[in-house]
């Protein structure tokens, strides 16, 4: 895919078209909302060892098995639709992916009562706004951080599962907690 002169971006999108509306109009606007939260943190979780455009590429397959990520409703799928899952070509089929997406639903809503909202809870960890970097090269862009590496301790010790550093910062970096969009990148000004 070539780059509009007018509009440098991230070189890691320009994979496929998919991949560059993520990149437009997702990767690194800050999200305040609880439900928007989970599904980032279900579909990096996903990715754990696959690439991110695979897991693009199954996001609606994702939303569909997974009841547009409603945490309230995952946290209650029984084993009997574990076993639906398996067997869905649509999502990522790893079963342990799949229970520990059911078992972070239920420490998500832990974090709703003990903070108010999941929101509020992982936003402290940056001071309650995006870190703005000024990263030149992908090369420079890190994998973790020593906030990834406190948060996935933090998410870890409530019970949390599949969600390392390196998917943290992920996290971080898709729900805008972070703004690692490049410097000469169009979209960094913008998530500012």
């Amino acid at each position: 895919m070539e780059q509009e002169p007018e509009k440098f971006r991230c070189p890691w999108c320009l994979g496929f078209e998919q991949y560059v509306k993520y990149h437009d109009e997702e990767w690194g606007v800050p999200v305040f909302n609880d439900q928007k939260q989970f599904e980032f943190l279900v579909l990096e979780s996903a990715q754990a060892g696959l690439s991110w455009s695979t897991i693009l590429k199954k996001r609606a397959g994702y939303r569909k098995a997974f009841a547009e990520f409603d945490y309230k409703v995952i946290a209650d799928f029984p084993e009997g639709y574990v076993q639906e899952l398996l067997q869905n070509r649509d999502i990522i089929r790893n079963g342990l992916k799949i229970r520990s997406t059911i078992n972070n639903a239920r420490q998500f809503m832990e974090i709703q009562s003990a903070f108010g909202s999941f929101s509020t809870y992982i936003w402290d960890f940056v001071g309650g706004k995006p870190i703005q970097n000024s990263f030149k090269t992908l090369s420079e862009v890190p994998a973790t951080t020593a906030i990834s590496d406190k948060l996935s301790k933090d998410l870890k010790k409530r019970g949390f599962k599949f969600l390392g550093s390196t998917i943290i910062y992920a996290h971080m970096q898709a729900t805008g907690l972070v703004n690692d969009h490049l410097v000469d990148c169009w979209r960094h000004k913008k998530v500012c």
